[in-house]
């Protein structure tokens, strides 16, 4: 992992979501080169275009080593050589934007599925808040909620974060409760029964490939962004006073 964290199209400043995609070609190129078949979860998501985020990116094994190899820069005086830095307020703003665009550029509507807790089920219901909250552009929430925990509320485990509290964040919309499911059931027993039904019973669709748009997809939130918060000029001012 750190031969592979000082190749050269890792010395900048990306997301996770940019560093898994460097990580799955590489892993692609070796399953192809090795004739292991196609085996990796990271590889098949370079292939498919589908983009991965880390949540808590210095929570990980690849988090550590990153750190290491800094402090061995920093030690050897070669900061300017070693330049990856995973920035996670990148990684907040393209999951943000996937979603708003699936609601108001595509007219769609969106779902998230939760497999257990903590800091990635926050992840990816977060993006709703930032779209209402920090962005201040008009939006009601998720539409579709299916959460799979044996955790339980009163013990912390399930993350604050039932449908019904989930809605009072704005992470779920209020009108559509009744749509979302909790099943209180071991993640190993549920998921390969989900997967096994959509397997069966769905046709395959039309790859949307959305790390592939991710350029495009920032840009309509910057534009809607821009178009609905009335506190943009006043952040700008702030921002320019930094640098005065």
């Amino acid at each position: 992992m750190r031969e592979i964290l000082t190749r050269p199209e890792f010395q900048k400043e990306m997301g996770t979501r940019e560093f898994y995609y460097h990580l799955g070609k590489i892993l692609d190129e070796h399953e192809k080169k090795n004739k292991l078949g196609q085996v990796s979860v990271l590889a098949a998501a370079y292939r498919d275009g589908i983009p991965v985020f880390t949540s808590s990116p210095g929570d990980s094994t690849i988090g550590m080593n990153i750190a290491g190899i800094e402090l061995l820069a920093e030690a050897a005086d070669l900061q300017a050589q070693f330049k990856l830095k995973i920035n996670p307020s990148i990684d907040v703003n393209d999951s943000t934007a996937i979603v708003l665009n699936a609601k108001r550029y595509e007219k769609g509507k969106t779902a998230v599925i939760l497999i257990g807790g903590g800091s990635p089920k926050n992840f990816m219901l977060q993006t709703e808040p930032q779209i209402q909250e920090v962005l201040m552009i008009p939006e009601l929430g998720q539409d579709y909620d299916i959460n799979i925990t044996d955790a339980r509320p009163d013990t912390g485990g399930l993350s604050g974060a039932p449908p019904s509290e989930a809605a009072s964040w704005g992470k779920i919309d209020p009108t559509k409760l009744e749509e979302t499911v909790t099943a209180y059931l071991d993640v190993t027993v549920a998921f390969p029964i989900m997967t096994a039904y959509t397997i069966q019973s769905t046709k395959p669709k039309k790859l949307k490939r959305l790390y592939d748009r991710g350029d495009e997809l920032r840009k309509k939130l910057i534009e809607s962004y821009l178009e609905n918060n009335k506190e943009v000029e006043k952040l700008k001012g702030l921002i320019r006073k930094l640098s005065a």
